[in-house]
């Protein structure tokens, strides 16, 4: 029996990094396949830490601004990636307001999303921290704001802070970095079916859907 999944269902991992733009749109697009999915409940979603910049500051500096600096970038060639991704993100429904977007840190909230999948919250956890840090302009690596949307999911305020000022699930995250780096994971996000098939980056639903049908005809066939 898969260790990952007592329940025996397929199982979908993913390596994600919750300032990761196209982390979203991807998340969108396998759910656009899951709906289309007869099976879908069969399957189980797993969401995987990884840190596209494990130095990033908790200084709350605009994104606009730490980007451009980071990849030197005129003002002009950061407001058109920008755009060409709003444009990306509304196309499966997302808003993106990258003017209130800020810099932080994601070890922390990749922490929340380990609490979150012991109380079986983990993909409404995820949700929650890519609208803040995207949509609401919400500074991810802040403890009281991993608190409130640990409340907010129905988690307990003092078990979700005791939990990040004792670093509960450091060595879980730190252990998803380093099976990534095993993998070869080099972007995100990054798809694995299985262990047996695996999609990187945002592709079109079609192709999670196809992925989804043989990855779970070959299971269904053990």
């Amino acid at each position: 029996m898969n260790e990952l999944n007592p329940s025996n269902k397929m199982t979908v991992e993913i390596w994600s990094d919750v300032l990761c733009p196209f982390c979203y749109i991807g998340k969108r697009k396998l759910e656009q396949a899951l709906e289309k999915f007869p099976q879908a409940d069969q399957i189980n979603i797993v969401w995987k830490s990884f840190q596209l910049d494990p130095s990033a500051s908790n200084t709350g500096e605009p994104y606009k601004k730490h980007l451009a600096e980071k990849k030197g970038w005129s003002e002009a060639q950061t407001q058109q990636m920008f755009e060409h991704v709003r444009s990306m993100a509304a196309g499966v429904g997302l808003e993106y307001d990258f003017e209130k977007t800020i810099t932080a840190n994601s070890f922390d909230a990749h922490q929340l999303l380990h609490l979150a999948l012991k109380h079986g919250k983990q993909d409404a956890a995820k949700e929650a921290l890519l609208r803040a840090h995207f949509t609401e302009g919400k500074n991810i690596g802040d403890l009281n704001t991993l608190i409130s949307i640990g409340t907010d999911l129905g988690l307990d305020a003092d078990e979700v802070r005791k939990t990040l000022e004792n670093q509960t699930f450091a060595d879980e995250v730190a252990l998803d970095i380093e099976t990534a780096r095993q993998f070869q994971i080099t972007g995100v996000p990054y798809f694995l079916f299985d262990r047996k098939y695996a999609i990187s980056g945002a592709q079109d639903s079609a192709v999670f859907l196809q992925t989804l049908e043989k990855a779970y005809e070959e299971k269904a066939a053990q």
